[in-house]
């Protein structure tokens, strides 16, 4: 009988009930510039071969500087905020002064429980044309069955 990991069946949880939260909110937002995307709005591809686990994540209009990529635990967490600022001045020599802010933020984020160990220090990341693609290698099987420490 396979031992049960509590841990792992509340990130379980966890990670469906952030799904059923994505799907309620259909992506709307929040009405003031906000893409609030609860345990979502970052759309995500994960695929899985013999060598890495590859994650393609869509983050239309930020920039590269505007995202954070983390793993830890076989847990790969993407978030990206941005943030614009717009600022208009009526002429000079009125006698009042039109002054006008505009700001949007935009801000995402998405919590992926990986489906292999991974080798944590070798992930890499690109991001192009509005398409963040992350390769993690996975641990190879030597790496896996742990290491060998000879006594003397």
């Amino acid at each position: 009988m396979p031992r049960r990991d509590p841990f792992r069946e509340i990130e379980e949880l966890f990670d469906r009930m952030s799904r059923e939260f994505e799907d309620l909110s259909g992506g709307l937002g929040d009405g003031l510039g906000v893409e609030t995307g609860v345990g979502g709005g970052i759309k995500v591809d994960v695929a899985e071969d013999d060598e890495a686990v590859t994650v393609t994540a869509d983050l239309p209009g930020f920039d590269r500087e505007d995202i954070d990529v983390t793993v830890e635990d076989d847990v790969l967490t993407i978030a990206a905020e941005h943030e614009e600022e717009t600022e208009e001045e009526g002429e000079e020599g009125e006698e009042e002064t039109y002054h006008r802010r505009e700001r949007r933020r935009r801000s995402a984020s998405r919590r992926i429980r990986l489906p292999a160990a991974v080798e944590e220090a070798d992930a890499t990341a690109e991001y192009a044309n509005g398409v963040l693609t992350i390769t993690l290698p996975k641990v190879g099987p030597e790496d896996a069955e742990g290491h060998s420490i000879d006594v003397e």
